[in-house]
């Protein structure tokens, strides 16, 4: 099993903490999926104070602050330093937004700031496409984890390129990969955990839910799903059928 710096997750979700109705119902959400990280903005945390930083301390899961919100490089390091200090963690999920409609990360930007964090001592999580050069000058920079999308954020598209993100897995087998980002349903987390990928993340789709708290524990069900059948070897896919029942032992008239 890959891990995340030296930490193994119990559970393979990952869940962002904004646009919920209440913290309540946050705090609900978590409990019921056992998500085992949590994504949290300084500038969500700046904005609601102490009571939101005893809520995620209560959770009890491992925090990984995000630069949300960052369109340069420079922005995105002075955040994630701002993170770590208030934080306490040299985790960080770096976000360098390259396009405002689709919110597509600055391969060019996110390289840079990749190499600058590395450097500085941060553990990196980067945002990314699916672009297998991309990832490799991440990896190239010092990140041990990537995190391509499986769609723009807050999309619910699912996964737009299965092959890209397959293609990806296989290309870099040692390396712990999250899918983040565009995932609507819980059938799409078995997909993403089926293709060989060690979590996922996301948001929006359980946040603005009916019941925030059953869908959460809907993706946390269909994602450890999808790990079971990734770790247990999958028959390949054939362009014929193949009779279950031996031709042995049949009657021949």
């Amino acid at each position: 099993m890959r891990d995340f710096y030296g930490v193994t997750l119990d559970n393979p979700l990952m869940l962002g903490t904004a646009q919920y109705p209440s913290p309540a119902v946050l705090e609900d959400a978590f409990r019921r999926s056992k998500a085992s990280v949590a994504t949290v903005s300084l500038r969500r945390e700046g904005g609601e104070g102490q009571a939101f930083r005893d809520l995620i301390d209560r959770l009890g899961v491992h925090v990984l602050p995000n630069t949300a919100g960052c369109y340069s490089a420079r922005e995105a390091i002075t955040t994630a330093q701002m993170a770590r200090e208030y934080f306490e963690t040299d985790w960080i999920k770096l976000e360098v937004i390259g396009h405002g409609d689709t919110l597509q990360p600055d391969p060019f930007a996110l390289v840079e700031a990749t190499e600058a964090l590395c450097a500085d001592g941060f553990k990196v999580f980067p945002y990314c496409t699916d672009d297998q050069i991309i990832a490799e000058r991440l990896i190239d920079a010092g990140c041990k984890v990537l995190m391509p999308w499986g769609a723009p954020i807050g999309s619910g598209i699912g996964l737009a390129n299965p092959y890209a993100l397959r293609t990806m897995r296989a290309a870099f087998p040692d390396v712990a990969m999250v899918v983040d980002a565009g995932l609507g349903l819980p059938s799409h987390a078995a997909e993403a955990m089926e293709l060989g990928y060690d979590a996922i993340l996301l948001n929006t789709a359980v946040a603005q839910a009916d019941d925030p708290a059953a869908m959460a524990e809907g993706f946390a069900l269909a994602a450890r799903a999808g790990q079971l059948a990734a770790n247990a070897g999958p028959m390949p896919v054939r362009d014929m059928a193949a009779p279950s029942t031996p031709v042995i032992g049949k009657a021949w008239l």
